[in-house]
Order: structure tokens, then sequence, then C-alpha cells
């Protein structure tokens, strides 16, 4: 990995960790993800639950994903032999951990 795309890792990773303490969760970085006991980038902590973000960034690579979930509230995604997915805006997964989601329409 070249020093650029670690930097572009670690701006994506900490961004996530700022959205969501601006959502009113904690969260933090994992220090040397993925070679650590947990395997995640981010952890976010609401009262009840701890999740363990993987994050990805690519120039292009999610393209289809964005135009799929365009005008729609999240995207289910299932590989043959694989459980279902689903991907949904960040800012609608933290409201939906503080319990301010409120149907289609994040409450803001």
């Amino acid at each position: 990995m070249s020093k650029s795309q670690r930097d572009k890792g670690y701006r994506t990773e900490n961004k996530v960790r700022l959205k969501a303490l601006e959502h009113g969760l904690d969260a933090y970085r994992v220090p040397l993800s993925g070679g650590a006991s947990i395997k995640g980038d981010v952890v976010v902590k609401n009262s009840v639950d701890e999740w363990v973000l993987e994050i990805k960034c690519r120039g292009n690579g999610f393209k289809q994903i964005y135009s799929w979930l365009e005008d729609n509230d999240a995207l289910v995604l299932k590989a043959d032999n694989k459980p279902e997915l689903v991907c949904l805006p960040m800012a609608d997964f933290f409201d939906l951990l503080m319990g301010r989601h409120n149907g289609s329409k994040a409450v803001e």
C-alpha cells in the first residue's frame, strides 16, 4: 500500500469517526486496524450496542452502488449463498443508532 493510499484511508476513517461524534455517538479509530484483535477500522457505540465498521474508499469503485441507492432509503445487496446486506447513507445509519430516524426522512 502506498503512502497516498494509507493517508486516504486514514482521512476516510477519521471522517466517519467525526460524523459519528457529530451525531452524538461515541467513536474511535481502531489502532493498527486489521492487525489488532478488533478487525474493523472504526468502532461506534450508542447506549446499547457497539458497532465495528470496516471502511473502504475507492475513487470510482462504488459508482453503481450510489446510482442504485439514488432516490431510495436503502439498498439491499445479495450474492449467491451469502446473506443479504443493507447499504444506506451514513447519516441515516447514525440517526438509527441514536433513535432519531423517522420513516424515509431522518429527523434533522
